[in-house]
């Protein structure tokens, strides 16, 4: 039964993976590309590392698969933060989208 765990676990990593670097390929704007290499990219890998953590089972290999899952989930957003707004600074061009008022101002500080 964990075998199965497992190979779920990997193979919908995987897929994640998958959908975030395709999302890096396909999307139109550096901001939503931003958004789904974090979230997907994330979920996928944190999904590869739990099953190799559940693979191993022993302490040492669980607590460094939770720190690198920790690791990942406070840095990645933070860091797509900051690509996306040096890529609003810097004046990238944005797809169709509508900035509300007073926010391009706030953002360029």
């Amino acid at each position: 039964m964990i075998d199965w765990l497992m190979a779920a676990m990997v193979v919908l990593g995987g897929f994640f993976c998958f959908v975030a670097g395709l999302g890096i390929l396909r999307l139109p704007d550096v901001l939503i590309r931003m958004h789904a290499s974090t979230k997907a990219g994330t979920l996928g890998s944190g999904l590869i590392l739990g099953a190799g953590a559940v693979y191993f089972g022993d302490g040492a290999t669980i607590t460094r698969a939770l720190a690198a899952i920790l690791f990942l989930l406070l840095t990645a957003p933070v860091a797509a933060h900051m690509i996306g707004r040096a890529a609003f600074r810097d004046g990238v061009p944005l797809w169709k989208t509508r900035i509300e008022p007073g926010a391009e101002e706030n953002l360029r500080r």
